[in-house]
């Protein structure tokens, strides 16, 4: 028998008997009108339809990712058909290797999709554990822990994961805008990309947080050295290919740092080189094991080497100016990284914000000095209602203290000034974190939206341009700030092409589109569309827009306000919900 791993989708039409028994020939229009939705949703991202059960569709993905998002979509487009509701159809993933047989694929994965989606209720997403594993560090959304379920004919219980609303922006969550390039970049200047670190083979515990932290600390302290050109971390992890002339081919760049980490006890071992990516030639590589405490010590010798290879020189005046400050205490650092793990899936369930903030007071505790895990922690915060806006500026003011030069430090200060209104100071901070860290596509990208709310949306754009130049995979959050500009600067139409140029919509996308359909005087699509925005999310209100875009001028807060409101989204959520999280502090 020929086999091979996919992701199952299962959809299935909710009340079709019932409405049979009202209305015959009108439910099976509608019926037929949902079923070819979700096939167009289904072909949209390279899925295929390989059976049907009733008014059920069954379709294999080569992505998890892409079936997520397109149950996703098929539930938003499906809401906005005459008629019918977010709540017509049920979904069940799941990853499995399965049984192929001619063009039917069959096996335990088929049935337990099948059972997932089954057991449903309405209009739900729910995903099974091994899905959700594969997701959730590149997910559009958020989910809720369900916990384990017996299954009808299924032996052992499956984990079950249940889609929340969308994820708004957030600096570790990749999501990229492409998964491929448009076409291969000539090699810049000076170009460099640094590939994400492997964990090397015998380690003993997972060690992912500690290769992520490495990868995004080596780019961070790279993207500040202005005589280089580094490609960001969301392009890196956008490729699946580990060939360095393969990468250098599609980000443009002419030089790739690839490398593993073990840490073995107290000592740490850490293979790496630097790879020219014309014909692939290795310029140098080294194996180093150190104790762990000397790990910075390290990372600063590649980031010099690096340089020093790239760059032809560096003055060491601007290697040191470019170094973050160093934790006296190692143990710090790894506190660190483990919170910088969680906060990354932040956005994906509520129980990382707890342990992200708990990893970062032991960070914080066990070295006062180092600033990092102070602004972090106040990131990790900034979702939960207990959240003091007053108290986490003097958080991130004491980081700032401990280390003026953090970029990110600045970034997260500069939105907390906006949030409460000091525009002046916001700037301030937004223009020195561009200042320390000239090629980073997210701190351009983010403060891109700072110009947006201060009424300069041309030079938002500009920003944009650039941070796209460094980055061609940009995260949706930060590309989605282009439909904000471009309706700021009523050039309506152009928005409504590049919001739908993104691989999945966000609530502020759909809000802009909203408002922006009202403006041109086309209510039908405006309600179309909100009824879209609240399949992705019912409690989504027009608090949220308040909560959310924060112009200088508010006059524009409430024309955005009002014109949602004008075509049906709720003044207030329609039932109690939780406040929606924070996003500007990401």
């Amino acid at each position: 028998m020929q086999r091979k791993l996919a992701t199952i989708m299962v959809g299935d039409f909710v009340g079709s008997t019932p409405a049979m028994e009202t209305d015959e020939e009108g439910a099976i229009t509608r019926i037929d009108a949902v079923l070819d939705t979700v096939r167009t949703v289904i072909q949209r991202h390279d899925g295929r339809v390989f059976g049907t059960a009733g008014d059920a569709l069954l379709a294999e993905f080569g992505s998890p990712v892409n079936a997520l998002r397109a149950a996703i979509e098929a539930r938003a487009e499906i809401a906005a058909l005459p008629g019918s509701s977010g709540g017509d159809m049920r979904f069940g993933l799941h990853v499995a290797d399965v049984v192929v047989v001619g063009s039917d694929l069959r096996g335990d994965g088929v049935n337990i999709a099948a059972r997932i989606e089954a057991s449903a209720p309405p209009g739900a997403i729910e995903v099974s554990g091994v899905l959700y594993d594969q997701v959730r560090r590149v997910s559009p959304c958020g989910f809720e822990d369900i916990g384990e379920r017996r299954l009808k004919g299924i032996f052992e219980p499956i984990r079950i994961y249940r889609v929340t609303e969308l994820v708004d922006r957030h600096l570790y969550q990749f999501a990229p805008t492409r998964s491929s390039p448009n076409a291969a970049q000539p090699p810049r200047t000076n170009s460099i990309a640094v590939a994400r670190f492997d964990i090397a083979p015998g380690a003993i515990a997972d060690q992912s947080f500690l290769a992520d932290g490495i990868t995004d600390d080596l780019t961070l302290e790279l993207s500040r050295l202005k005589g280089l050109f580094v490609s960001s971390r969301s392009a890196a992890t956008a490729l699946t290919t580990k060939d360095p002339v393969e990468i250098g081919r599609l980000l443009g760049v002419g030089y790739v740092v690839s490398g593993s980490i073990r840490q073995a006890g107290d000592d740490l071992r850490v293979n790496i080189s630097l790879t020219e990516t014309g014909e692939g030639l290795v310029i140098w590589s080294d194996r180093i094991t150190r104790p762990f405490r000397e790990l910075l010590d390290v990372m600063d010798e590649i980031i010099a080497r690096v340089a020093a290879t790239v760059s032809g020189r560096v003055e060491q005046s601007e290697l040191a100016a470019a170094r973050l400050k160093r934790p006296e205490n190692m143990t710090a650092y790894e506190y660190y990284l483990r919170g910088l793990d969680h906060h990354r899936l932040v956005g994906v369930s509520d129980t990382h914000i707890h342990e992200a903030m708990a990893w970062f007071e032991r960070s914080m505790t066990a070295d006062p000095g180092f600033g990092r895990p102070f602004a972090m922690h106040v990131c990790s915060w900034s979702n939960l209602p207990s959240f003091d806006l007053h108290e986490a500026e003097q958080q991130v003011a004491h980081a700032l203290a401990l280390d003026p030069t953090d970029p990110e430090a600045h970034r997260i200060m500069g939105a907390i000034k906006m949030k409460s209104g000091d525009f002046a100071s916001a700037r301030y901070h937004h223009i020195r974190a561009k200042e320390l860290a000239p090629n980073d596509a997210y701190i351009l990208g983010r403060s891109a939206a700072f110009y947006v709310y201060v009424g300069e949306a041309e030079h938002a754009l500009e920003m944009l341009d650039r941070a796209e130049t460094l980055d061609p995979f940009l995260p949706v959050w930060i590309t989605e700030e282009r439909v904000a500009a471009l309706y700021a600067l009523d050039r309506f139409e152009d928005m409504m092409r590049v919001a739908l140029t993104l691989p999945f919509q966000t609530r502020r996308t759909l809000l802009y589109q909203i408002a922006a359909s009202m403006a041109c005087g086309n209510s039908g699509k405006a309600e179309l569309l909100v009824r879209q925005a609240l399949s992705l999310d019912p409690g989504l209100s027009a608090i949220y827009i308040r909560m959310q875009e924060t112009y200088a001028d508010e006059s524009v807060t409430e024309a955005l306000i009002e014109r949602n409101c004008d075509a049906g989204l709720p003044p207030k959520p329609r039932k109690p919900t939780p406040r929606k999280k924070s996003t500007l502090l990401r």
